[in-house]
């Protein structure tokens, strides 16, 4: 398996981060994290994303994590495996409101001095809870047959459906 450039894809809260990091290290590789490339102060999208992921797209060695289909088509094409985080509503979920509860006690900074808020994460239709309320379902639907695309044949695609599943295939990358 050709795994010289790979991206993590799932909803948020699934692992994304953890798992590219993770698998990154094990093949001496950058890791970058698309919502530190979007984000801005006061959560701003960055007007340079698109090209930060253009050149970062065209290295030959990557690995990364995140669902902007904004830079989808960019990333997916030089792809060569795409590693889907594909693990149940209730798991995710449960990940989202300990995450965001864990980052609103600590007041953990993010993506350009950013944190999250009682108010931006629980009253906020865009936050990370209801984030994935709205679009973990959608992912279910669209990611099988965005895989079946022409233009992303060419890379393996890893379902993992639950965290022993991203264990395994760590530990078998690992071997390589």
């Amino acid at each position: 398996m050709n795994l010289a450039r790979v991206v993590v894809v799932g909803t948020s809260c699934s692992g994304k981060t953890t798992l590219a990091r993770r698998l990154a290290r094990i093949l001496t590789t950058e890791h970058v994290e698309l919502d530190s490339l979007y984000w801005g102060p006061e959560w701003t999208p960055r007007p340079d994303f698109i090209q930060n992921v253009l050149t970062i797209a065209q290295q030959s060695r990557w690995v990364i994590d995140g669902n902007y289909s904004a830079v989808r088509d960019i990333i997916w094409r030089r792809s060569s495996a795409i590693v889907w985080l594909d693990y149940s509503f209730a798991r995710v979920f449960s990940q989202a409101l300990r995450r965001t509860a864990r980052r609103i006690i600590t007041r953990e900074r993010l993506y350009a001095g950013n944190r999250e808020t009682v108010r931006n994460a629980l009253f906020d239709t865009d936050g990370i809870p209801w984030w994935v309320i709205r679009t973990h379902g959608k992912r279910r639907r669209d990611f099988p047959e965005l895989f079946k695309c022409p233009e992303y044949g060419h890379a393996a695609v890893i379902q993992l459906d639950r965290p022993a599943a991203a264990e395994a295939f760590l530990v078998a990358v690992s071997a390589l």
